[in-house]
């Protein structure tokens, strides 16, 4: 699911693709794991939300895509209400499913959607901010694998598109092709990119009007021995190894991630009424004093 957003007037005014500190670790104890999720009241207005104290907002977790590295494994995907996309997502587990972290900011408004490893060091993910329509597609790149990601655009300014898929054949060339979504009837529909420098930056190498068929080996998880399923029973999102001929679960998230509501009003007290003043004596008359005079070593003659 690509989540839609009907931007308001209020909307507008904010400035999309800011990000959010990422959360702490997550420990694997055999039952579906619940990701912190909130939201701000500056997001509730400017994404539109009708969400209140009463009646709050339920956000969901949604995982679209999982990747597996040796022992280390990936989920990336966002958080939405069930109208609008608050933020993407990705975790990340380095011993095989026991405990997860967020490795990277999540990026409001935005989706992660498809992940590849070239190794075990060299990886991207893709990603488009879930507007209505969806725009400024980016991959997110990694050369350390998975420990630090960097953020980068297809255009270089911002535009309707989102990635409808993409492939690295090696650690410096790859391709993505672009759909613009919405283009009014005008121009083309399909772009496909190229990227000789990792994903850093990109050229159009063809447009169309017609779907571009984008060449690439296929890619299996399956076949590689790992599934994302969701799980109605458990309202959960399961990520599964093969074993044998049996799938287990090696970690599974809760859909349900929190809910968002307004901050608490917090009305303030009327100040006390001001409190009344004794009557007091005139200070009695002194006689003034002159100030005694010190020598060159400060002490009185």
């Amino acid at each position: 699911m690509r989540g839609i957003l009907i931007l308001t007037a209020a909307a507008a005014l904010v400035s999309f693709g800011q990000t959010q500190a990422p959360r702490g670790k997550l420990t694997n104890t055999g039952k579906p794991m619940a990701v912190e999720a909130n939201c701000s009241d500056d997001e509730i207005q400017a994404l539109g939300l009708s969400c209140t104290r009463e009646d709050p907002c339920q956000l969901y977790l949604e995982l679209t895509a999982v990747e597996s590295t040796g022992t280390r494994l990936f989920a990336a995907g966002n958080i939405h209400t069930s109208t609008v996309t608050l933020n993407s997502i990705l975790l990340t587990s380095d011993d095989g499913g026991q405990s997860w972290t967020e490795p990277v900011e999540r990026i409001r408004t935005a989706g992660l959607e498809q992940i590849q490893f070239l190794d075990l060091e060299t990886g991207w993910i893709s990603g488009q901010l879930l507007l209505s329509p969806a725009r400024d597609p980016f991959l997110l790149l990694t050369i350390d694998g998975g420990k630090s990601w960097r953020r980068r655009n297809v255009y270089s300014d911002s535009r309707n598109g989102l990635v409808e898929a993409f492939w690295f054949d090696s650690r410096t060339r790859g391709l993505v092709l672009i759909d613009r979504v919405q283009t009014g009837g005008e121009g083309a529909r399909y772009e496909l990119y190229e990227s000789m420098t990792g994903g850093q930056s990109w050229s159009v190498r063809e447009v169309s009007r017609k779907p571009i068929a984008l060449k690439r080996p296929p890619t299996d998880l399956e076949s590689r021995g790992w599934r994302l399923r969701a799980d109605a029973a458990s309202k959960a999102y399961r990520i599964e190894r093969k074993q044998g001929e049996q799938w287990q679960t090696a970690a599974a998230f809760l859909v349900a991630a929190g809910i968002c509501r307004p901050a608490p009003v917090t009305e303030s007290a009327d100040p006390p009424p001001e409190a009344a003043q004794p009557e007091t004596s005139p200070p009695p008359q002194t006689t003034p004093r002159q100030a005694p005079t010190l020598n060159k070593k400060g002490r009185k003659p």
